[in-house]
């Protein structure tokens, strides 16, 4: 049984929520301070944690860059009503795996907890070339060839491609696509993340990329 720390001073909000993922097997901490949560933290490491931006000692944000030097890989999903750009940038770049924005549907947080916690943390590759079924990407110098085939792509293409590639079956929400593949220089959106794809699509293979409803994309591996 997954052990999820909640961080979240709304009672009937946390009351609610605590009960939703009970109600989906999952063991449920609740703080409803960073006071409380940081105890916690000292003391056990949950699977995820479910942060709230606005607490009343302080900002989840502020309490999210302290964490992270001690618990590198621990995936953290933000609470807010924040709906503004910036902010989801902010809280993307200081390290949240994921952002939520109130009001949500309970469906859709457990949806993005469930992609959080199947996505182990990955070592980055030694190699430079990295072969999916029959596309290998070179990544040194940045080619890609399906079969025999050269395949022309933009340099974001390229990147959007190899992320994916990296960690194939792996389930990369939009957001988290955006802050690596574009680092949000330009304020880009996440239709930015489906134009891309489409063209992945057609340059590559219709089937090579599935769409997870809600959250985003991942490459699929053929596994014989």
């Amino acid at each position: 049984m997954s052990r999820i720390l909640l961080v979240e001073d709304d009672i009937n909000l946390g009351e609610s929520l605590k009960q939703y993922l009970e109600f989906e097997k999952f063991q449920v901490d609740w703080a409803q301070n960073l006071n409380a949560a940081e105890n916690f933290l000292n003391s056990s490491t949950p699977d995820l944690v479910i942060l709230d931006w606005m607490l009343p000692d302080g900002q989840g944000i502020d309490f999210l860059k302290t964490t992270r030097k001690d618990h590198l890989s621990l995936p953290v999903i933000m609470l807010t009503a924040r709906t503004e750009l910036v902010d989801k940038i902010i809280g993307l770049e200081t390290g949240s795996n994921d952002y939520i924005t109130k009001p949500f549907e309970p469906r859709e947080l457990i949806a993005r907890v469930r992609v959080q916690l199947r996505n182990e943390p990955v070592s980055p590759k030694s190699t430079t070339v990295i072969k999916v079924n029959d596309i290998i990407i070179d990544s040194e110098q940045r080619v890609v060839t399906k079969g025999d085939e050269a395949i022309e792509l933009t340099k974001m293409e390229f990147d959007l491609l190899k992320l994916l590639a990296e960690v194939p079956n792996k389930v990369f929400s939009r957001e988290e696509i955006l802050n690596k593949v574009w680092g949000f220089e330009n304020f880009p959106t996440t239709r930015t993340v489906d134009t891309h794809i489409l063209q992945l699509r057609q340059k590559l293979s219709d089937g090579l990329f599935e769409t997870v409803r809600g959250i985003g994309y991942k490459l699929k591996l053929e596994v014989d």
